[in-house]
This record gives C-alpha cells, structure tokens and sequence, in this order.
C-alpha cells in the first residue's frame, strides 16, 4: 500500500532545532512535489514548506524563509524538512504529502495534495 510516514517531531525550547523526515514507500517520487502542511489547534491546515523530487527546488512560507531548508535521499525515498530558530508559533502537528505535476515550482495549497501521513508533533512553548 501507499504510504507517507512522518516523524521526528518533539517538544523543543525556543531557538532550538528539529529535523523532520517523511518516508514514502509502495509509489514513486519522480514527477512528484512533497510538502510539509502545519495544522494548529483552531488553525486551518498551512503549508509550510515543499521540495520538487526531480530538481531538488524547494519553496517555503514566508515565515520559515531563512530558517528552514528541504532535502530528498533518493536510496531511502525520504524527505527532510530541517527547521532552526524555533518559535511558539511553529507549534502544530506535521503532515506530508504529494501532488503529480512535471513543473519546477511547487505550491504550498493544501488543496493540491493527497496521500497524507499521521502527522507528527512539534512543541515549542512559549
């Protein structure tokens, strides 16, 4: 079966850091986007972050601009979402997911993915 798996969420104190991962396994990840997407308590579900598989091109919120950066490893067909300088309001839960496009620019619409993992917490107290 198709599936994302996230993980390496925690509870992390204010300027710390946290390296996500999400593991694909049952479907390619050529011709594929991969994005990160955070759900807050009260909060509609926001992308954050997202990698085109091919290229490596990655785009980010303008809120993790300058402190947060994607990677793929091909082999083990996992991204990484590496985030530094955390703050209170990167607290929510973490999902991953794809969308099939052969364009170089990937989005940041919830709307436009599908396949989503079980998410995983990240805590950043106040």
């Amino acid at each position: 079966q198709s599936q994302l798996v996230e993980s390496g969420g925690g509870l992390v104190q204010p300027g710390g850091s946290l390296r996500l991962s999400c593991a694909a396994s049952g479907f390619p990840l050529e011709a594929r986007h991969i994005a990160w997407f955070r759900q807050a308590p009260g909060k509609e579900r926001e992308g954050v972050a997202c990698i085109v598989w091919n290229s490596g091109s990655t785009n980010f919120v303008d809120s993790l601009k300058g402190r947060a950066s994607m990677s793929r490893d091909n082999a083990k067909k996992t991204v990484f979402l590496q985030m530094n300088s955390l703050k209170p309001e990167d607290t929510g839960v973490y999902y991953c997911a794809v969308f099939v496009d052969l364009d170089d620019l990937c989005v940041l619409s919830p709307s436009r993915y599908y396949g989503w993992g079980q998410g995983t917490q990240v805590t950043v107290p106040s």
